[in-house]
This record gives C-alpha cells, sequence and structure tokens, in this order.
C-alpha cells in the first residue's frame, strides 16, 4: 500500500526539469545545481491541530504544506526549483492523498517546481516538506542587514490568516463572502516569490511573517543588532478583516497573528519609491509601516502617538 500511495503522488506531482537527474523512486535524488547559482534551502513541519485545523480539506493541506516552504525561499531572494516531502498518516488513504497532491501540485505548478522525493510513515498527521531555491552569490535576502534609518515595509494585507483561524473556531459561515475570503487566507496563503525576486538589490534586510509581525520583525531586529518602531495606524488590513472584526481587534491580528505569509523587509531611502514601485507592477503592493532605530526591540505606536504594549506579540511553539 506504501508503493502505491507513493505512486498516487509521483503521478499527480510530475514535473519536468533537466535539472533532475534522478527523481522519485530510488534512494535518493540526482540535482544538478546550475553554475553560478547558490543553493537555498529550508524545511517546515505541518502538524494537524497545530499548523492547520481538524477537518482542513486534503488539498488544502498540500498546498498549504508548500507554500509555507515558498515563502521561506521567497524571504530569501530565492528562486523555487525542487522539494521533498515526508508524509505522517494515520492510515492508507488514497482519496486523502489524491487531494493532497493535488492541492501541492496546484501551488507547484506556477513555478516548476518538482518534488524529487520523499517519506511515508505511520502516525499523527504530519507533514514535512523541503525546498531547494536558487539564488546569485551574494544575492541573498538576509535578516542581518537592517541599517538605522531604513524603512519598514509589508507586502499585501495583515491579520487575514489569523481572523480567519478565529472564524473556524467560531464555526463562522463561510459562506458569506468576507469570512471565506479570511479562511481562504489561512487555508492557502499566496507566497510572494515574485516580490522576494524583485527585493534583490533594494531591501536591507527581509523576513516572512508565519509568527506574527511584532515576533518576526523582532527577529530582524535581533539579527541586525537594531531596534524599530511601527504606526499601528499604518498597518496594511483588508476590507473583510475591518468588516467583521472591530478596529481594536483587527490591529492585534495584524500586529501578533500568525500564517499570513507576507513578506516583511527593510529598505534605506533612496531604494524606497524603486521598490513601491515594482511590487505595485506585480498586484502585491507595498505599505510602509515603520522605520529602524537604534535600540533591541520593536514598538508600537497608536494614532494617538502613545506606545502601545501588545499583549501577545507572536505564536511560540514551547511559549508558556
Amino acid at each position: 500500500m506504501e508503493f502505491s500511495l507513493i505512486d498516487r503522488i509521483r503521478e499527480r506531482t510530475a514535473q519536468g526539469r533537466d535539472d533532475v537527474r534522478l527523481g522519485i523512486g530510488d534512494d535518493a535524488a540526482l540535482l544538478a545545481v546550475p553554475a553560478g547559482q547558490e543553493l537555498a534551502v529550508a524545511i517546515d513541519t505541518l502538524v494537524e491541530g497545530v499548523h492547520f485545523p481538524q477537518g482542513t480539506s486534503a488539498a488544502d493541506i498540500g498546498w498549504k504544506a508548500l507554500a509555507v516552504n515558498l515563502s521561506d525561499l521567497a524571504a530569501m531572494g530565492a528562486t523555487p526549483a525542487w522539494a521533498l516531502l515526508a508524509l505522517t498518516l494515520p492510515h492508507a488513504d488514497p482519496s486523502f492523498i489524491d487531494g493532497l497532491a493535488t492541492g501541492f501540485a496546484q501551488l507547484a505548478q506556477p513555478y516548476r517546481l518538482a518534488l524529487v522525493g520523499g517519506d511515508t510513515t505511520r502516525g499523527a498527521l504530519t507533514l514535512s516538506v523541503v525546498v531547494h531555491g536558487f539564488v546569485p552569490p551574494g544575492k541573498a535576502l538576509l535578516r542581518s542587514a537592517a541599517q538605522v534609518g531604513d524603512s519598514v515595509f509589508v507586502t499585501g494585507t495583515l491579520g487575514d490568516a489569523a481572523a480567519g483561524l478565529k472564524l473556524v473556531q467560531q464555526h463562522a459561515n463561510d459562506t458569506d463572502a468576507r469570512a471565506g475570503y479570511l479562511i481562504d487566507r489561512l487555508n492557502r496563503p499566496a507566497p510572494r516569490v515574485a516580490a522576494g525576486l524583485a527585493l534583490r538589490g533594494y531591501a536591507n534586510a527581509c523576513i516572512d511573517i508565519s509568527d506574527g509581525l511584532l515576533a518576526d520583525l523582532g527577529h530582524i531586529c535581533a539579527s541586525s543588532k537594531v531596534g524599530a518602531e511601527i504606526d499601528a495606524s499604518l498597518l496594511p488590513r483588508s476590507s473583510a478583516l475591518l468588516d467583521l472584526f472591530d478596529d481594536a481587534a483587527s490591529r492585534d491580528f495584524a500586529l501578533s497573528g500568525g500564517d499570513d505569509y507576507e513578506l516583511c523587509f527593510t529598505v534605506s531611502a533612496q531604494h524606497v519609491a524603486a521598490v513601491q514601485a515594482s511590487l505595485a507592477r506585480l498586484g502585491c503592493g507595498a505599505t510602509r509601516i515603520g522605520r529602524i532605530v537604534e535600540g533591541d526591540r520593536v514598538r508600537v505606536r497608536d494614532a494617538a502617538g502613545q506606545w502601545l504594549e501588545p499583549e501577545h506579540r507572536g505564536w511560540d511553539h514551547f511559549g508558556a
């Protein structure tokens, strides 16, 4: 049964690439890194009930398992190429595998990303995906190069996925288009790969927002040995979020909610106009939300200029 499940995955995710010398079916894949490129590698694990609610469709799980990893490549300014999938299942379920592989393939195909191997085993529903991408030497976006005086930007809108999770937990009616939009943002995040590529040579530092803006911008600050000041009134929030939640709740989702997989990045003054124009052309936009300052923490100012003390600063797997 295990090998028939692997065959089902392989059939639905097949993607021809000349740099895949040997893919699924042997003890290891054989892959050729193009000349003049560095290899960027990332891994994320998704566990049912932690990273996606029970009852999430198989296709949405497959999509998200790849999306969260492509988001890591986007944050590095890397072009996706290959992936590995380790899948743990409570029992063999061909229809679930078909759905999962279909969702995975729907996201993989536009990037010509090839699934080149993996593993299957029995246990609680868990997926680990490894992605590989290419970036020219010295061009990768890092967390460690933010400079005092940089502007802090984010792509897209913030807080949607956390609000979507709240709606799922409340058993909200997803036939409401606004609720459906937020839940879809939770289940099918759009990794900002094109934005990451456009930021090469312009952004000083970059990270994807997986654990919440405050937590992830905090990682940039820690790596760069700087602080940041955020203006809460500038946080980009979708109309669906603002329609269904009040200003305080939507602000908290935008500051501390995870799973949006937007990019947070810093840019020096001379590159601001070019970055805004480039990301506007891509359709995701870029909103300036604050600045990098001397210090060692992220602070948030409200519309009246008062400093806020958010109750939560983001997701921590091992937090109290």
